[in-house]
């Protein structure tokens, strides 16, 4: 899979760029999020790494025979009918792990948002694990991970600098993508 993944990659014009090793367990910020496209290149881009990430949708995509693929792909299915704590049953699943890895979009939409969502961010504190910021510039034609976050708890100044990340990166939409909240 990683091969094809890798050729399949570049044969689309995309080009990977990693910069920092992987930890064990993280959280994975994937912005923007601005196009359904930016799922499947973001599957192919970690496939051509060889690696695997889970990932959140919500529950109803995952009907038959469809949902049986997402589950294979890493998907998690997220009911947001029911009031479960979803960062709590997401920290406890990096408890069950010696490696996992979770991607989540901030943005938690496609559609421009206020404010970014920030579960990924209470995931990473409550599972005590690090971020890895991941980025898709279709400007660039380019998808990488260049930096890792290690959350100190201070929300606010932890996520102006992951914003900061992301400022000169071009989403798919650009119009979509709040970098500020």
């Amino acid at each position: 899979m990683q091969k094809f993944s890798q050729w399949l990659f570049k044969i689309i014009g995309w080009t990977a760029v990693v910069t920092v090793n992987e930890p064990p367990k993280s959280v994975i910020c994937v912005a923007p999020h601005t196009s359904n496209w930016d799922f499947l290149i973001g599957k192919l881009f970690y496939w051509s790494l060889g690696r695997k990430a889970s990932f959140l949708m919500k529950k109803s995509w995952f009907f038959f025979p469809f949902g049986a693929l997402l589950r294979s792909a890493g998907g998690i299915a997220v009911d947001r009918s029911r009031q479960t704590s979803v960062t709590g049953q997401m920290a406890e699943e990096f408890s069950n792990h010696n490696t996992f890895h979770l991607a989540i979009t901030p943005e938690g939409t496609r559609k421009l948002v206020d404010k970014w969502k920030m579960g990924f961010y209470h995931i990473a504190v409550k599972a005590n694990v690090p971020i890895q910021l991941a980025y898709i510039d279709y400007e660039k034609k380019e998808m990488g991970i260049k930096a890792i976050i290690y959350p100190t708890g201070d929300e606010n100044a932890d996520l102006a600098t992951i914003q900061l990340f992301y400022e000169d990166i071009k989403g798919r939409h650009p119009e979509k993508f709040n970098k500020n909240n």
